[in-house]
C-alpha cells in the first residue's frame, strides 16, 4: 500500500486548495543509494581545503564542471580531513588561503604541516596575489605550485593536473615579475664588467651597498688588505679620493 511506504503531510492553503507533500522513508534510503560510490571508497581524489564555506564549495563546482573525472573532496582545514579517517589518501592537496599571504608565520605553518602529512601528495597554494616573493616562499614550505586567484578555473584545473604528475605551477605573472626584476641587475653586472676586473665588480656593488671592508672581506674569502687594493684600483679606475665618492660615481655609473 502506497500508505504504508511514503508518509503524507497535508497543508490546508485555502477552503479549495490543498498541498501534498509526500516524504520518503528512512529505510528507503538506503536502497536508493544503492550502487553510488561512497566518498571513502575514492581511490582517486583532490583534497580541497579552505576555511570559507562558500569560496570552497563553488571552487569545487568549477572544477568537476571543468573536468567531471575529478573526485574533490573539501573541508575547512586539516582537522576536519582527519576527523573523517578517510583510509585512501588525495592524490593532490589545494590549499587556498585567499587573501593571506603564505609570509605569515601561521599560514606558512600550515603548508609545511601539510607537506609534511602528504608525503606523497603533492600540496598546491592558492591564493588572491601573486607577489614572486609568496610564491617562492610557498616553493620552499615545499608546495609544488601556486595558484593566483587571477587566473581562469581552466587554467587552476591544469595546475593541479602538473602537479599531479609531478611537475611543479607557476604563474606567467610571476614569472614575467621575476624577468622584471633580474635585468636591472644583469644590465648594472654588464656596465660594471667593461669597467672593472671580475673581483673588483663584487667589491665596487659592495661599496655601493655601504659595505664595511671587513664585511666584503669575510664574503668574497679574502684578506682585508686584499680588499683594500682592490678598492685602491676601483679608486684610480672612478678617478674617486675616497669610499663615498666611489659609491656615489658606481651608482650614478649604474642608474
Amino acid at each position: 500500500m502506497i500508505g504504508q511506504s511514503f508518509k503524507s503531510e497535508i497543508f490546508a492553503r485555502g477552503p479549495d486548495t490543498r498541498i501534498t507533500s509526500v516524504r520518503t522513508p528512512d529505510t528507503l534510503k538506503p536502497d536508493i543509494m544503492a550502487g553510488e560510490t561512497s566518498i571513502d571508497e575514492w581511490e582517486d581524489y583532490i583534497l580541497l581545503i579552505d576555511s570559507r564555506a562558500l569560496d570552497r564549495e563553488c571552487l569545487s563546482k568549477s572544477l568537476t564542471a571543468c573536468d567531471n573525472a575529478l573526485n574533490i573532496v573539501t573541508v575547512g582545514s586539516l582537522d576536519e580531513w582527519q576527523m573523517r579517517n578517510m583510509e585512501v589518501l588525495p592524490s593532490a592537496v589545494l590549499f587556498m588561503i585567499g587573501g593571506r599571504k603564505v609570509s605569515d608565520a601561521d599560514v606558512s605553518a600550515k603548508i609545511c604541516a601539510l607537506v609534511e602529512r602528504f608525503q606523497t601528495s603533492p600540496v598546491i597554494v592558492g591564493a588572491d596575489g601573486d607577489e614572486l616573493a609568496q610564491l617562492l616562499h610557498a616553493l620552499e614550505c615545499g608546495a609544488r605550485g601556486y595558484i593566483p586567484t587571477s587566473v581562469g578555473i581552466k587554467v587552476a584545473a591544469e595546475a593541479v593536473a602538473l602537479a599531479r604528475a609531478g611537475g611543479v605551477f607557476v604563474p606567467a605573472s610571476s614569472l614575467l615579475a621575476a624577468k622584471e626584476a633580474i635585468t636591472p641587475m644583469a644590465s648594472r653586472s654588464r656596465c660594471l664588467d667593461g669597467l672593472f676586473t671580475p673581483r673588483e665588480v663584487v667589491v665596487a656593488e659592495a661599496l655601493r651597498r655601504g659595505k664595511a671592508n671587513k664585511i666584503i672581506a669575510y664574503e668574497m674569502d679574502l684578506c682585508e688588505s686584499t680588499v683594500k687594493v682592490h678598492i685602491r684600483n676601483i679608486m684610480k679606475k672612478l678617478n674617486a679620493t675616497n669610499r663615498t665618492e666611489v659609491a656615489y660615481k658606481i651608482r650614478e655609473l649604474v642608474g
